[in-house]
């Protein structure tokens, strides 16, 4: 389970992504397409183009961790849609994105 606390900064890439990316790949859209630092105690959340799966990417002081969240059925629903490449959003906020899941329905 991923620790979040009140003061935990969270970015969001409000871009689906290449899930194909590793770490180097996710360090370097935070660092040229969302213009901020890879190193700050920031969690970067990624989601791909199927919004069935979520990345966070974070550092800890001597290296990255890559999560990934993949879900079984449904996709991840209320994921921001704007015209700016990241949004912020509090640690309580990630928690209910993550857990907020579109069931599909049977054929």
């Amino acid at each position: 389970m991923l620790q979040l606390y009140a003061n935990t900064s969270v970015l969001l890439a409000t871009t689906p992504q290449d899930f194909r990316k590793g770490i180097d790949g996710f360090v370097a859209v935070c660092r040229d397409q969302l213009q901020h630092n890879p190193r700050s105690d920031t969690r970067f959340c990624f989601i791909n183009r199927n919004r069935t799966m979520v990345r966070i990417l974070t550092w800890d002081s001597n290296g990255y961790w890559l999560m990934t969240k993949r879900l079984s059925k449904g996709t991840f629903k209320g994921w921001p849609t704007t015209d700016n490449p990241v949004s912020t959003l509090a640690a309580m906020q990630l928690r209910a994105l993550l857990d907020r899941v579109c069931e599909q329905k049977s054929k």
